[in-house]
C-alpha cells in the first residue's frame, strides 16, 4: 500500500507487500505500478503515546461525535496530501516514527485530534499520528478486491466499463447505500462498497 515500516513494528496485515495498481480496460490490457517497500530505522525519542482527554479504546482512539480541535465529524475519512508522510506513535515530533507512507492520496480515517496532530487508522488497521497539514478532506478509496468490474450504473447488470485491480486508489465521486462511483485518470464507474476501503457501509456521499 506504499508504506515503509520501521523496526519498531512487526510484519502484520501484509503491510510489507507492494500492491499492484492497475485498471484493465477490457482486452486492451493493463498498466500497473507498485510502490517499493523497504525496511527503515526507528527514530524519535518517546515510544509511548499520551493519554488524551476523552480518549479511550485501542490506541487512545477518541469517541464518536466531533473533533475537539476542528469540530468536524469524527471519525471521518480523509486522504494523504503528500507522497512521503511519517506516522508517529504520539502527537509530536518527539515521538518515534512507526512507519512512513510513500504514496499520496491514500484514504485514512481520523479517529483522534490533539493540537496540530491527527490520529489516523489506515486500511490495515494500523494507527498513528500525523501532522494536520499532511491530510486533506479530498475523499478517495482503496480497492481491496482483485479485478472488480466498474459499471455504468450501480447495478450488477450495469454495462461494464473497466476492471479495477486490488490496490487502485481512486477519487470518490458519489455513493448510494450499497454502491460507489469512483474515478481514476483512465476510467470511472460504479462498484460495490464491499470492494473498497475508505467509505462506511450505508454511507451516502455526498451527504
Amino acid at each position: 500500500m506504499g508504506k515503509v515500516m520501521t523496526s519498531g513494528r512487526g510484519m502484520q496485515g501484509g503491510r510489507f507487500l507492494a500492491l499492484a495498481v492497475a485498471l484493465c480496460m477490457g482486452a486492451a490490457g493493463a498498466a500497473a505500478q507498485t510502490g517499493g517497500l523497504t525496511g527503515g530505522l526507528t527514530t524519535g525519542l518517546s515510544s509511548q503515546a499520551p493519554t488524551l482527554p476523552g480518549a479511550g479504546g485501542p490506541g487512545g482512539m477518541a469517541g464518536y461525535g466531533v473533533g475537539p480541535v476542528t469540530k468536524l465529524p469524527m471519525p471521518r475519512y480523509v486522504s494523504l496530501r503528500a507522497r512521503k508522510i511519517n506516522v508517529r506513535r504520539g502527537p509530536g515530533l518527539n515521538y518515534r516514527i512507526d512507519w512512513v507512507f510513500q504514496r499520496s492520496a491514500l484514504p485514512v480515517r481520523i479517529v483522534g485530534e490533539f493540537g496540530d496532530w491527527r490520529q489516523i487508522i489506515d486500511s490495515d488497521g494500523a494507527t498513528g499520528w500525523v501532522f494536520h497539514a499532511l491530510v486533506t478532506g479530498r475523499r478517495t478509496v482503496l480497492v481491496t478486491e482483485g479485478m472488480v468490474p466498474l459499471r455504468a450504473r450501480p447495478e450488477d447488470d450495469g454495462r461494464l466499463r473497466a476492471k479495477a485491480s486490488e490496490g487502485v486508489v481512486a477519487d470518490l465521486r458519489q455513493c448510494t447505500r450499497d454502491w460507489c462511483e469512483i474515478e481514476t485518470d483512465v476510467a470511472s464507474g460504479w462498484l460495490p462498497k464491499t470492494a473498497i476501503w475508505g467509505v462506511d457501509q450505508g454511507e451516502l456521499w455526498p451527504r
